[in-house]
């Protein structure tokens, strides 16, 4: 068994995966001549992927959004989303989802999730591939819009909606004005998570756990800023999404082979780290992947690369019976994975 082929094996959860960049290119380009979306130029479709920054990313991001428009449309990049997880070897997945591009164009939340559910379960069904819907802020809106996202999204609170999340451009919208709409999301039985420290201060990590109250750091990389912070994440158990392709592409920390990449120095220092993609088609990537990318740019070896697996079941919103059975049996597979035969090729 090679790195890859082990990888792939692994049983371990993806909590951090946004439904828009979850599109194929060649999805995208079939609902956006469908729905009249105007695209840049391009010779290939692979070269609408193309970007070396988050600002132009999120440009892209916004025009796969638009480009969503029926519950049909909806069930399709849903239903294909879930299935690349599977492929990668994925057994459960919590999926952010930014209903609010899609309202500004006119579309309607029950059109939405119409869709959405009804993929949810079509994967399940054909795949096993259990799966929950994060409803997630863009952040460079208001903060009455915020507010606004609650009333669309609360009462269509269902088993299948798990939790909110905080996400686009950081940097210029730290987390602290949003408290209002996480203490009502909150009073309403809702998890909590945000994007913090990715383009942001580590004090956006502080006060995305202080004031908002989330239960997971969603990149956080910048926490290695501030050391009596990480100290205070280790001791508290916080989980951090961690999404390496995402830093390579998206961030200036380009060489994830650097001693000091945040990605070593998060792991070198003690904290739960769970592997995700972030946005796999527009990356180039899947969950099995990210784990071989760190596997090879890091020297980790199996063991290690199987704790993560384990973080990820560990960091899910699942109840804890779920979890404990769950454990049981993704440990005893990775038990099986460690004493498998191992390709010299790869030696960690």
């Amino acid at each position: 068994m090679n790195l890859e082929q082990f990888t792939k094996a692994l049983p371990k959860a993806e909590l951090h995966l946004h439904l828009a960049g979850s599109v194929k290119a060649d999805t995208f380009l079939k609902l956006a001549r469908k729905n009249g979306v105007a695209l840049p130029k391009f010779d290939k479709i692979e070269d609408l992927y193309r970007y070396d920054n988050l600002v132009d990313f999120l440009q892209i991001y916004d025009l796969v959004a638009r480009s969503v428009v029926d519950a049909d449309d909806f069930h399709l990049i849903t239903y294909e989303a879930l299935a690349h997880v599977a492929n990668a070897g994925g057994r459960y997945v919590e999926f952010f989802f930014s209903p609010q591009v899609h309202q500004d164009a006119g579309i309607s939340y029950q059109t939405m999730f119409g869709g959405l559910l009804k993929a949810m379960d079509d994967a399940e069904t054909d795949f096993g591939l259990v799966s929950r819907l994060i409803p997630a802020i863009n952040r460079e809106l208001t903060i009455d819009r915020s507010l606004e996202f609650l009333d669309l999204v609360l009462p269509f609170r269902s088993d299948k909606v798990i939790g909110i999340g905080l996400d686009y451009d950081e940097e210029p919208f730290p987390p602290a004005p949003f408290k209002p709409v996480y203490d009502k999301a909150r009073k309403a039985g809702m998890r909590l998570t945000a994007h913090a420290g990715e383009g942001g201060p580590a004090a956006n990590v502080r006060d995305a756990l202080d004031l908002l109250g989330v239960e997971r750091i969603d990149h956080g990389y910048r926490v290695m800023e501030d050391p009596k912070l990480v100290a205070r994440c280790i001791a508290q158990d916080v989980a951090f999404t961690v999404c390496p392709s995402s830093t390579v592409i998206l961030t200036h920390w380009r060489d994830l082979t650097a001693a000091d990449h945040p990605i070593r120095a998060m792991l070198d220092a003690g904290l739960k780290l769970v592997v995700d993609t972030d946005d796999p088609p527009m990356l180039q990537t899947d969950l099995a992947k990210e784990y071989q990318l760190l596997g090879e740019t890091m020297a980790l070896d199996r063991g290690t690369l199987a704790d993560l697996a384990l973080n990820s079941l560990d960091a899910a919103w699942l109840d804890d019976g779920t979890k404990r059975d769950w454990r049981a049996l993704w440990s005893a597979e990775i038990d099986g994975l460690l004493t498998a035969p191992e390709d010299p090729a790869y030696s960690n």
